[in-house]
């Protein structure tokens, strides 16, 4: 996962949302503060990439959902290889990961999370923009597409039932309506994050256009993964009612 091209690939201005968040994508070198060193252990770029690597790999080896999302991205056509479709790199701490849809590339912030768990999260959650490139012809420059893709990647790796239980009210007769609200923040925050040049009330307002339709659209994974329970393999057992290999 190490093989990189050697220049870095213009960025057109115009194109540049998010790219402030991943300086090794605009070719520049990316540089721990002494904060980060000092209360972290940031820094240390070559031994960070190494166990970032690692535990993408053991991901892909070994989590039924970054297994479910390889297959299905595999039986559209758009093969992931390692070394070409994911990249760990130092990033703006304030991310964990991205999805380069001018590289076709995923970024794993490897100066941020060092849990295989949360790799897991962030490898699915960016292979679900991925899959939406490949299967949608989806364009990042078009707000209501953003806000659809990352509506399905909250709904489908981030907002557990379980967890929606404790937005809140807790009653039963809210959960699906907490459930709901958890992925509009999500998406919310994460349409934020990659257009700035967009304001809340016009993020909000392309989310709840097309929220309907992208919320229940529950392909690859075919369920809303439930926390601590058995939904992570039971979506991976039935890839195959999805044409899946």
């Amino acid at each position: 996962m190490s093989d990189k091209p050697s220049e870095a690939a213009p960025v057109d201005k115009e194109d540049n949302w998010g790219y402030d968040l991943y300086p090794e994508r605009r070719g520049e070198a990316a540089r721990a503060k002494w904060w980060q060193i000092a209360l972290f252990g940031a820094g240390q770029t070559n031994v960070e990439k190494t166990t970032c690597e690692r535990n993408v790999y053991n991901c892909f080896e070994n989590s039924p959902l970054v297994k479910l999302m390889y297959s299905a991205l595999k039986s559209s056509g758009c093969e992931i290889d390692l070394r070409r479709h994911i990249a760990c790199e130092v990033c703006d701490v304030s991310v964990s990961g991205g999805y380069d849809p001018k590289l076709n590339q995923i970024v794993v912030c490897q100066n941020v999370v060092r849990n295989k768990g949360i790799i897991q999260g962030i490898l699915t959650h960016e292979m679900i923009h991925m899959f939406d490139a490949c299967r949608h012809q989806l364009d990042f420059k078009n707000i209501h597409h953003l806000a659809c893709t990352e509506i399905r990647a909250a709904n489908l790796t981030h907002c557990s039932f379980m967890s929606a239980m404790f937005q809140g009210d807790a009653s039963p007769f809210r959960i699906r309506k907490q459930h709901a609200e958890c992925v509009k923040m999500k998406a919310l925050g994460s349409v934020m994050a990659v257009r700035p040049d967009v304001t809340k009330e016009e993020a909000l307002a392309a989310i709840d256009k097309v929220f309907i339709k992208c919320y229940n659209d529950l392909e690859p994974i075919g369920r809303r993964i439930r926390r601590n329970s058995a939904d992570m393999i039971r979506a991976y057992e039935e890839k195959g009612n999805y044409g899946y290999e």
